[in-house]
Order: C-alpha cells, then sequence, then structure tokens
C-alpha cells in the first residue's frame, strides 16, 4: 500500500533534519488491516518550534504541541496534516483535556497515553520510504509496546494500560470502543467492558457536540447495529439517546416478533446492510421511539395509536439535545412523522399519492421508502414486499408532474397582480393557496387560460371569505390527512 507522496515527503524533511518520525494512529491500524487510511498523523521528537521551522508554512495554536502542516494541492485545495511531538500527559480534571502536556524523546511515551492497544503503534519507513509489515525484513520499524498487532490480528479492543485511567481522562474514550467495535468488526475485551459499564455516567461530563459526532460515526459504520446494543448494554445510551433505551423489553403486538428496541436496532442494521444514507439510519433507529409512550393494551392485541406523531416529537427533542443542525433534524423529523403512509395498490389513489408528495416533499420521497424498507425488515417479514414498493415509485413518478406547491402553478404572484391590477400584498397569497388546493384534487385544472379565470372568481369573494377558503383548503387537507392516518392504524400491521 503506497501512501500519499505529500506525507512521505513530511516524514522524509523531519529526518533530513536529524528527528525520529512516525506514522502513528489510526493510519497504522488501517495499514495493518489493508484497509484505506481515512486520515494521516505523524509524531515525532521534535518540538513544536523545531516543526515550524522546517515546515513554514504551518499552523500552532493550541496547548498540546500538535502543529498543523498545510499542504497546498492547487491553488483552491489545502490539506492541513497534524504532526505532534512525543508526549506525556498529566491528571485530565474536565474528562477531556490533560492538564498538562510534557514533551518527550521516547516514542513509546507517546504511544502510552493513547486509548486503544489497535491505536497504540507507530510505523517508521524503511530507507525507501516504504511500508512493511514482514518481521523478517531489517528496514521494517513497528513500535507495539502494547501487543496492538496481535490484538487487531485476535480483533478485540482493549484499553492502553489500565482501561479507568483511559476513560477517566477522556470518557467520550467509551463511546469510540463501541464505535471502534461496530466499524471493525471487534469485540472490546472484558476488562476495557466492565470499565465502560461502571464508568458510563462520566460521559455525562462530555459537550453534546462531541457525542453528537461519535454517535454520527457509529450509525454510519458497518455494523451500527452491534454499536448500539453495545451502548444499551454498557449503560451508555440512557445517556446519549434514553428515547431509544425506552423501547427495551417493550413487547409489541401480534404481527411483530421483536419488542420495541429490538425492532428498531433490526431496522438500523437493515438500513447499514442496504448502504442507506444517515438520514435513514437515524430515521430507521428514532421511527418507532413514540411505541413505549402510546402502548395501549397488553400482549398481541395491544396498540400504538399516534406513535408516529409522538416519535416525531421525541425525535426533534433528541436531535435538537444532541446540537444537530435544524436541516438535518427537520429531515429525519420527516421521516419519522411519516413513515406510517398507507401503499395498498388496490387503494392507493394518484390523489392521496400527491397529498403525501406535497407533505413529505419530493426530495424526502426516495428515503421514506429507504425506511419503510428498513424498518419492515427489521420486523422479522422474509421480504419487504418489493412489489408495492415498484408500485409506489411508479405512482410517484407519475404525479411528481402534477403542482404539489405553489411554484409548480402555471400561473405565479405576478400573473395574479396583473390580472386584478393591485399590487403585492396578503391577498395574492391567499389566491394562490386557494388555487392549489382545487389543482391537488384535480391537476387538470392547472392550465394558466383557467387558473386565470378562476382568479377573476376569486377576486369578487370578500376578504374574509378569500381568507377562510384558502384556510379552509389547508385544513380540509391536514384532516384528510389525519383521518386517513386513524383509519388505518388498526388494519395496518407490518406483515
Amino acid at each position: 500500500m503506497k501512501i500519499p507522496k505529500h506525507i512521505e515527503n513530511i516524514l522524509s524533511e523531519l529526518e533530513k533534519a536529524g528527528y525520529q518520525a512516525y506514522l502513528v494512529g489510526g493510519c497504522v491500524r488501517d495499514f495493518l488491516m489493508d484497509r484505506e487510511p481515512f486520515d494521516w498523523d505523524i509524531t515525532t521528537n521534535a518540538k513544536p518550534e523545531e516543526i515550524q521551522k522546517i515546515f513554514t508554512d504551518s499552523v500552532y495554536e493550541n496547548d498540546f504541541g500538535t502543529v498543523g502542516v498545510k499542504i497546498r494541492h492547487s491553488e483552491t485545495e489545502t490539506e492541513v496534516v497534524e504532526v505532534t511531538p512525543f508526549r506525556k500527559e498529566e491528571s485530565y480534571t474536565d474528562k477531556r483535556h490533560p492538564d498538562k502536556v510534557i514533551f518527550t524523546q521516547k516514542v513509546e511515551d507517546d504511544l502510552a497515553r493513547r486509548d486503544f492497544t489497535i491505536n497504540a503503534i507507530a510505523l517508521k519507513l524503511d530507507a525507501n520510504l516504504r511500508m512493511s509489515t514482514n518481521d523478517t525484513n531489517e528496514n521494517t520499524n513497528i513500535v507495539d509496546p502494547f501487543g496492538g498487532m496481535e490484538d487487531i490480528k485476535s480483533k478485540i479492543i482493549k484499553a492502553v494500560g489500565k482501561p479507568e485511567d483511559r476513560f477517566n481522562e477522556d470518557a467520550l474514550r467509551m463511546m469510540r470502543a463501541v464505535r471502534f467495535a461496530a466499524q471493525l468488526g471487534f469485540d472490546i475485551e472484558p476488562a476495557t467492558k466492565l470499565a465502560i459499564k461502571n464508568l458510563a455516567n462520566n460521559l455525562k461530563a462530555i459537550s453534546h457536540e462531541r457525542i453528537r459526532d461519535e454517535l454520527t460515526k457509529l450509525i454510519g459504520s458497518a455494523d451500527p447495529e452491534k454499536g448500539i446494543i453495545l451502548m444499551q448494554e454498557l449503560g451508555l445510551l440512557k445517556i446519549v439517546l434514553p428515547e431509544v433505551e425506552e423501547g427495551v423489553g417493550v413487547t409489541q403486538n401480534k404481527h411483530h416478533i421483536y419488542n420495541v428496541f429490538e425492532h428498531l436496532v433490526k431496522s438500523l442494521g437493515f438500513a447499514a446492510k442496504y448502504n442507506y444514507n444517515i438520514y435513514v439510519r437515524f430515521a430507521s433507529l428514532l421511527h418507532d421511539i413514540g411505541k413505549p409512550r402510546t402502548k395501549e393494551g397488553t400482549g398481541e392485541d395491544a396498540s400504538f395509536h399516534g406513535h408516529e406523531f409522538v416519535g416525531a416529537r421525541m425525535t426533534t427533542q433528541a436531535l435538537e439535545r444532541l446540537k444537530f443542525s435544524k436541516d438535518f433534524i427537520e429531515k429525519v423529523y420527516t421521516l419519522v412523522r411519516y413513515h406510517m403512509f398507507y401503499y395498498n395498490v388496490d387503494e392507493v389513489t394518484e390523489k392521496s399519492v400527491r397529498r403525501l408528495v406535497r407533505k413529505v416533499g419530493p426530495e424526502n420521497m426516495e428515503e421514506l421508502l429507504e425506511l419503510r424498507q428498513s424498518e419492515r425488515k427489521g420486523s422479522g417479514v422474509p421480504k419487504a414486499e418489493p412489489y408495492r414498493l415498484r408500485h409506489l415509485k411508479y405512482m410517484i413518478d407519475k404525479v411528481s408532474r402534477d403542482p404539489l406547491t405553489v411554484g409548480m402553478l402555471k400561473v405565479n404572484g405576478n400573473d395574479v397582480m396583473i390580472v386584478l391590477e393591485v399590487a403585492p400584498g396578503p391577498k395574492i397569497g391567499h389566491i394562490l393557496n386557494a388555487l392549489l388546493e382545487e389543482v391537488i384534487d384535480d391537476p387538470a385544472r392547472n392550465e394558466k387560460e383557467k387558473l386565470i379565470e378562476r382568479i377573476k372568481e376569486l377576486n369578487k369573494l370578500s376578504s374574509e371569505e378569500l381568507v377562510k377558503l384558502a384556510q379552509a383548503g389547508k385544513d380540509k387537507l391536514e384532516e384528510e390527512k389525519e383521518k386517513e392516518d386513524e383509519g388505518i392504524k388498526e388494519k395496518y400491521y407490518v406483515k
């Protein structure tokens, strides 16, 4: 495996200046596993000021010795490679940052401060700037004081030294252990696992932003189902996503072979298997979190009326707490809110599909269908009824040419002002909304000539009547959707 030329150059320049230089951390782990490294980290016995003398185009704006070496690939593309001096760290009062950093001359000191043995391996290039793991090759220089290579072979996540010390230094490492297990397909060794279970509450000291980023990596990993189950077993889930924890042990009805928690993680697992995007993965994990709070009855006849509404609100609260962006929250909320859509081939009409697309948004329909497939497979069914999904996709494609928003009408606000010879004002919007609701019911009305005539008719109404008509159309649309939701809840079960 080759490393990028600019990484070779940094290592070479450090050694030419008389310093030691190693690749370290995740890039070495990935190299040893024949995985493409995500990024490249370098450690050296040069001090920060010495690193900056060698690489004048660099930045040093932290208290931990890390120098960012700027690599300009083009006029518009710049990469920053982190070069960090060998260092020791003392106590972590805030369970995130070391209170004191001491630079050292031994790479082993630097490896001792790292989180897990698989990340505590340093690799030095041979004289020809090549990497090799052949133990008989005299040019190979791998520093592995904690047995990380053996743990990679054994597929084990093991803390460096005492796991309690590592997790007390940075409590987020507990989530990182789970994430690596999900990402790499490894198991967490017993002592490390026990330490996580005992110290899980320390995660409360970590910022929501850091937890959000680690959770996103976990959900986006190869096996997020395994990761969420581990988080629950080790006491981390009730801190990060207590809404999902509520589903543990909550049985469903005769049409579900799994309890709520099991169903959620299995739905997430299938979303990952199908390589769906991060929005669908989060929605798969969260889509039924409203069930424990809406459950009525017991046993095989239990019901969960309105769980999608409750779950959507809970989803918003959870993602806001974890500081996700507004756009991310709105996307996942929409998927959770409308995941109970009805699509019986013999009963679904173009009108109902148009209303669904308008509610969900054309840009979200593909992901909503992916969520449905994931949650159906996560219910234990043998297949996700692909014919029905294909049929619904056909219907969506067919009605996508129909007007679903004011912007898709054959007239716009300027047309209304010209026809009525009026200035901009609320009346223009009321007329357009009234037109839209009529056209949704009958797309054939979406012809400019017909709409202009209708504009003239609507203009004859009083302001109160026009506002009432526009609002009545909106209310009717919402009422019909709610009735549809309520009407299918008792007969709609995942088969």
